[in-house]
């Protein structure tokens, strides 16, 4: 699209180490889609300039393209964990985790988010939730205590495809989409906008 186009020629460039991972990303996975990709990287990046999270949590790393980019973002001080329930994808993603600058503060951690992060402990200053869209109400159950106030949640997909709106589709997933949209709008203890950018992303700030 040239919109598309025309954004990304004015934005920060990706870098050869994102761009790489986005190349092998096409060629080696099934569905690259579920990649964040330029634009989506270059914002991700931004939040965490702007927000300076000392504690990072990410669920679903998939080739960890993102956590590349929140890990760029991230002040010198900061630690990132991310948990990725795919083992097939795990050396892949950990080859590239690994050329980060900030990979000794990169922790991946291989297994069901439900069940990995309760065991992290402490609490997180930001949170990326892009997993499986079944269980995002579970996710953000489960990280809400853990999220200092201030704190910011990002949830990815949350217009998936356009079927959350669209009257047409109930099947399992957009149900569950749906229904994590509406808690958010009901959730009284954060403020919450729907950026439309690319299948849409929910920034979440709790007061």
């Amino acid at each position: 699209m040239e919109l598309d186009e025309y954004i990304l020629s004015h934005i920060d460039a990706e870098g050869e180490l994102l761009a790489q991972l986005s190349r092998d990303t096409h060629v080696h996975t099934l569905r690259p889609r579920m990649m964040s990709g330029h634009l989506q990287g270059r914002i991700l990046k931004m939040f965490c300039r702007m927000q300076r999270p000392k504690r990072i949590l990410e669920i679903g790393t998939f080739t960890g393209y993102s956590t590349l980019c929140l890990a760029e973002g991230m002040p010198d001080d900061a630690e990132l964990h991310t948990v990725e329930i795919d083992d097939e994808i795990e050396e892949f993603t950990r080859k590239y985790l690994a050329q980060s600058p900030a990979a000794a503060r990169i922790q991946l951690h291989i297994g069901d988010a439900l069940a990995v992060v309760p065991q992290l402990g402490g609490t997180f200053d930001m949170v990326f939730i892009d997993a499986d869209k079944r269980h995002y109400c579970d996710y953000y159950d489960m990280v809400f205590d853990r999220v200092a106030a201030g704190g910011v949640i990002l949830a990815d997909n949350t217009l998936w495809d356009s079927k959350v709106y669209d009257g047409h589709s109930h099947d399992t997933q957009t149900e569950a989409v749906k229904a994590f949209n509406d808690k958010i709008a009901a959730d009284t203890r954060v403020e919450k906008v729907i950026l439309p950018l690319r299948d849409g992303l929910t920034v979440i700030w709790k007061k």
